[in-house]
């Protein structure tokens, strides 16, 4: 059963090496780990999370923000 997602969320964005692709994690309110996924799969991790349906915005938002910074997600 999926639950419904958190009502702040945040979105990091963690810039790889040669080897480890760049990586989105989303977190809540309590700034624990919902879903960490490659910038190039996130559908698994937002299913799972009951985000796929904002997936346009979140990817938009993680295409636009600077390695390390945190941003809330307005969605």
């Amino acid at each position: 059963m999926k639950t419904a997602p958190p009502s702040g969320i945040y979105i990091l964005k963690i810039k790889g090496t040669q080897r480890i692709p760049d990586y989105i994690q989303i977190r809540d309110e309590e700034f624990k780990l919902i879903a960490y996924f490659k910038a190039t799969n996130p559908k698994t991790a937002l299913a799972r999370c009951n985000l796929l349906d904002k997936i346009d915005q979140i990817l938009a938002i993680a295409n636009n923000l600077e390695y390390g910074k945190i941003r809330k997600l307005e969605i």
